[in-house]
């Protein structure tokens, strides 16, 4: 079967940066093995599938090692796709486990699009892992921003959240890549979300992303939902909107922005552009 795929950076930062996203928009889809060897070959940290399902899209997100429930990016990336293709407007997406829509809409020459992400939820992390999340990345208890205690938070996802109290730390992330595989894989967690808090309203972050077989992910949307509804949980003063600048450290500056009410557990508004590559 020949696949023609697009290939979208999603939450570039103007013309530069973002997070490459594969998007193979069809009839039906392939057989699973073939889903996951045309993933491999884009190499990318997603691609994601839709085909047309009642008033909408069924959608799957493949990374280079495995099926993941549900990709921010790889989201944005195909509203952009949709809005290219059928004309600016929201459209359902049917996930696996969820429910959600992507409005796209042109932006200068981006086209800029906005995900509803699924609910969210966070809960507090037991001593054991953390203390092996902490020994991946080689951080202290004094590395470690209190204010937003480290958790398990999910938006779509799981993923693992470590608040830093310097920006110097994320900046020197790193980790084995094959211990963070199997610590990730065992305990289901798609990302570990290292963060830095600038302001109330602006974050840095980096995304280790071993779970689907990267190394680090340049802007990854899911994460973002799950750490705004986490913020929630933990009643930061958001005023409704954060920022968030991730992939700075790698060469790739992305921005994402994060729009939520304060209802528990509701759906957070992703948003941000796509370039084309």
């Amino acid at each position: 079967m020949t696949m023609d795929i697009l290939r979208l950076a999603a939450f570039s930062d103007a013309q530069q940066g973002g997070n490459p996203a594969g998007v193979w928009i069809g009839e039906v889809f392939p057989d699973d093995a073939i889903l996951q060897a045309v993933a491999l070959e884009v190499g990318y940290s997603e691609t994601v599938f839709a085909i047309p399902q009642d008033d909408g899209w069924r959608v799957r997100y493949f990374s280079p090692e495995a099926e993941v429930p549900f990709c921010g990016h790889a989201t944005i990336a195909l509203g952009a796709a949709l809005a290219a293709r059928y004309g600016e407007g929201e459209y359902r997406l049917h996930l696996n486990a969820a429910q959600i829509s992507v409005a796209g809409y042109k932006q200068g020459t981006l086209i800029a699009a906005t995900l509803q992400s699924p609910p969210t939820h966070s809960r507090p992390v037991s001593r054991e892992l953390l203390d092996q999340a902490m020994a991946l990345f080689g951080l202290q208890a004094e590395d470690i921003d209190l204010r937003i205690a480290p958790a398990l938070i999910h938006g779509g996802a799981q993923h693992l959240v470590l608040a830093l109290n310097r920006r110097e730390t994320l900046k020197d992330m790193s980790y084995d890549f094959t211990t963070g595989r199997q610590l990730m894989v065992r305990e289901g967690l798609v990302t570990i979300l290292l963060v830095f808090a600038e302001s109330r309203g602006l974050f840095h972050t980096r995304n280790a992303f071993a779970y689907g077989g990267v190394y680090e992910d340049p802007a990854t949307g899911a994460a973002t939902a799950a750490f705004a509804g986490y913020l929630r949980d933990i009643g930061w003063n958001h005023s409704g909107v954060i920022d968030i600048v991730q992939g700075e450290d790698m060469g790739s500056r992305s921005r994402l922005r994060a729009e939520f009410s304060d209802v528990p557990g509701s759906s957070i508004r992703v948003s941000g552009t796509a370039r084309p590559l």
